[in-house]
């Protein structure tokens, strides 16, 4: 019988979780963050006793041999100045990188034996670890690559408007009414077979459409949309633009070119508001780009484009240097 991928030492030993996250963020052996010299071990070194538990030796202590300053393989990284253990983190990001449409937090509070606070904080410093590097990324698809583009709405805005741009009252929801107004959009461009990203924007209109597609879209692209007016320009822009029309009951058209539809983005779609509404259950809209994050990176690297949870775990590893967020922060007293 295999065994457990949880089953694995540093998921369990503190030791053993040091030597795992040194053995990836340093490879030629610890490296100071304050000035980059090299760091050797400093053995001995007694932490501060509290009433639960008595003084212990500090694991995974290193020391600097040009400034001379203290640090571990924590600092400059997603796990700095936790008292969480680092077994347990490393155990929450196993968890969150392998559950599809996500774990909340008191389910993550009841599996690691931590506050719901804690397990809180731990997962929005994890979807920070998933996200991004800072940086422009290169354009989506190329010469021959499909992109389907579509939008969504989830949850109502926190500030809703209580009239229209025209000053008219908005008009109260009926059979067959769906209107965007007064909630959360968000823009998904997905390539066919291939990776995503996702957008919280104010509001889904043409120019905050077209500045997305235009900045992540190489113009060689074949893109897929639905009969929206919001893709009308996309045409003039791209090698290809055809689309397929949700009002008359079309979702796919196969053509001599191949099939044409976005569906891959309706798949998105549908696992982001299971996750969202049966998981997550409430998601405030300031945090909303975070859970995009998270949903992203599991799509991004998900079996069929031949990344397992081992290495799913291993490449949100990757991402957590140099990515702070502190508590205040999270919890909106300061600003994003």
């Amino acid at each position: 019988m295999a065994k457990s991928f949880l089953s694995q030492p540093h998921f369990h030993d503190e030791q053993a979780a040091f030597d795992y996250l040194e053995a990836r963020l340093w490879p030629q052996g610890p490296i100071c963050p304050k000035c980059g010299g090299e760091g050797y071990p400093l053995k001995g070194v007694m932490g501060k006793a509290t009433k639960s538990k008595p003084a212990q030796e500090r694991i995974g202590l290193k020391k600097c041999r040009a400034c001379r300053a203290q640090f571990t393989v924590r600092i400059g990284t997603v796990f700095e100045e936790s008292r969480a253990p680092l077994h347990l983190w490393l155990q929450a990001i196993a968890l969150m990188t392998a559950s599809k449409k996500g774990i909340s937090s008191n389910q993550l509070a009841r599996t690691l034996g931590v506050q719901l606070k804690t397990a809180w904080f731990m997962s929005h410093r994890i979807r920070m670890a998933m996200a991004p590097s800072a940086g422009k990324l290169p354009p989506m698809g190329g010469q021959g690559s499909v992109i389907e583009i579509d939008e969504t709405y989830h949850g109502r805005v926190e500030n809703p408007a209580e009239l229209r741009k025209d000053g008219k009252p908005f008009k109260k929801k009926g059979p067959g009414r769906r209107s965007g107004a007064n909630r959360r959009a968000i823009v998904a461009l997905v390539e066919r077979g291939g990776k995503s990203r996702v957008f919280h924007v104010a509001e889904a209109n043409a120019d905050t459409i077209k500045k997305i597609i235009r900045e992540n879209v190489h113009p060689l692209s074949r893109v897929h949309t639905d009969g929206s007016h919001l893709y009308r320009f996309v045409g003039r822009e791209f090698a290809e633009h055809k689309h397929v029309e949700h009002s008359m009951g079309e979702y796919v058209r196969y053509e001599e070119g191949g099939a044409v539809h976005n569906n891959s983005c309706e798949n998105y779609f549908s696992v982001l508001k299971r996750g969202l509404r049966g998981v997550y259950q409430h998601c405030r809209e300031k945090h909303l780009f975070r859970y995009l994050d998270e949903f992203s990176f599991r799509h991004n690297n998900r079996v069929a484009l031949g990344v397992d949870d081992a290495q799913r775990f291993d490449n949100a590893i990757a991402g957590v240097v140099g990515k702070r967020l502190t508590y205040r922060t999270t919890s909106g007293q300061a600003a994003h």
